[in-house]
């Protein structure tokens, strides 16, 4: 039997955005387009995380997530693990370079915070995080702090990286969640779910039998792309 969502529900599934607040724009005007003529439906708009880092708009981003969608909607924000470093380095500078080569500077520039002088290492990124903790809003540091680690609909669950294989998802680690590959992306298992993520970057989305994924590169390729997922029908919308 094919994977279903429930009768009376369309899914929207958005993959990385990366601070590319022009590609949510217009993914947005593409979604909420689509969804005209469908009032009877419940909507939900599931992100599957990496909202900052990279693109050069990683504020602007975190406030069109934060903004009420239309009516019949409802969201439901993940995490991944660009998101997770933010949080990370706000507690401990043992997290910023590995954040900071990774697209951690852009969202800082993104948040008004520059690159601070130090003798050493640590005390520019102990300026760097004072910066940022004052910079920050405080209804972004929520946002970031309540995000989810998966969300079930249907047959469906969405997760940033995937999961690991033959583990149960309620002993799946956060470390695996956000950030497993390999051991994930080229398993056959059943995993009791089509899994839906992003995470791994590919030039469309990929459609395989146990899992989707809707990660293509938007920061660099200029492609956002959701996957509309309704009863056994799945689609997609990209810019």
């Amino acid at each position: 039997m094919a994977p279903n969502v429930p009768a009376g529900r369309r899914i929207y599934a958005i993959g990385d955005i990366h601070g590319r607040a022009d590609l949510l724009a217009r993914l947005y005007a593409m979604i909420f387009r689509d969804a005209e003529g469908a009032e009877v439906l419940g909507k939900t708009l599931v992100y599957l995380g990496d909202y900052i880092d990279r693109g050069p708009d990683s504020r602007q981003v975190i406030d069109m997530l934060l903004a009420p969608l239309p009516r019949g909607f409802r969201a439901v924000h993940l995490r991944g693990n660009h998101d997770a470093w933010l949080v990370d380095f706000l507690a401990d500078i043992a997290a910023g370079p590995g954040w900071l080569n990774n697209g951690g500077h852009a969202t800082l520039a993104s948040y008004g915070v520059g690159r601070p002088l130090g003798l050493t290492l640590a005390s520019r990124l102990s300026a760097t995080q004072a910066a940022l903790d004052r910079a920050l809003p405080e209804a972004h540091r929520r946002f970031f702090q309540g995000l989810g680690d998966w969300h079930v609909e249907g047959d469906y669950l969405f997760v940033h990286a995937g999961i690991r294989p033959g583990v149960a998802l309620d002993r799946q680690t956060p470390d695996d969640l956000l950030w497993i590959r390999d051991e994930f992306l080229y398993s056959d298992a059943d995993h009791g779910h089509i899994v839906v993520h992003g995470h791994t970057i590919r030039d469309e989305p990929e459609l395989m039998a146990n899992r989707i994924g809707i990660d293509t590169g938007a920061f660099m390729s200029g492609r956002l792309t959701a996957a509309v997922f309704e009863r056994a029908s799945v689609r997609f919308l990209a810019t």
